[in-house]
């Protein structure tokens, strides 16, 4: 078991820590992505939500610096995190959509040139097996972690390549 120092316990986590959270949550998104295991958008996402919420193995929340001021958006965010914890589904919080863009493809764009709504990204679990996927436990760890300190919703800064 990970054993935290007291600069971690202080919700002061190391840049080398951080990094590790950040190459897990890639490796999750990129072995999700061709299972077809991934929601993109807070209406698609809330869909999904009331649909099969115990399917839902991660929720994230993907904002950039504009997006502090949007409104409706802090608001879509507030219930979806409501509706999470009540439902035991990790969160993490992205600060970098355009990183976030290129890793789930596409730049971001949909099929037919529409920006995609990067803003929620659901991870569910494929029906067909039960997903034991390291990356997914280290992140599964990392959230629970950081509920230990009361930090609900942890930011994980998606590094650029």
């Amino acid at each position: 078991m990970y054993n935290m120092t007291f600069e971690e316990l202080n919700g002061d986590y190391s840049q080398e820590r951080m990094d590790t959270v950040a190459k897990a949550l890639e490796e999750v998104l990129t072995s999700a992505l061709p299972q077809g295991c991934i929601t993109v958008g807070v209406y698609e996402a809330a869909k999904s939500l009331n649909v099969d919420p115990d399917n839902v193995v991660l929720c994230i929340l993907a904002t950039d610096d504009e997006d502090v001021k949007d409104v409706a958006l802090q608001i879509h965010f507030t219930l979806i995190q409501a509706f999470c914890c009540e439902n035991d589904i990790n969160i993490l919080r992205v600060n970098n959509t355009r990183r976030l863009a290129e890793i789930l493809g596409g730049g971001g764009k949909q099929s037919g040139g529409e920006p995609m709504d990067l803003h929620c990204v659901l991870v569910t679990s494929p029906h067909s097996t039960s997903w034991k996927d390291p990356a997914l436990s280290k992140l599964n760890r990392f959230c629970r972690e950081s509920r230990c300190m009361d930090q609900w919703v942890p930011v994980i800064n998606l590094p650029e390549r």
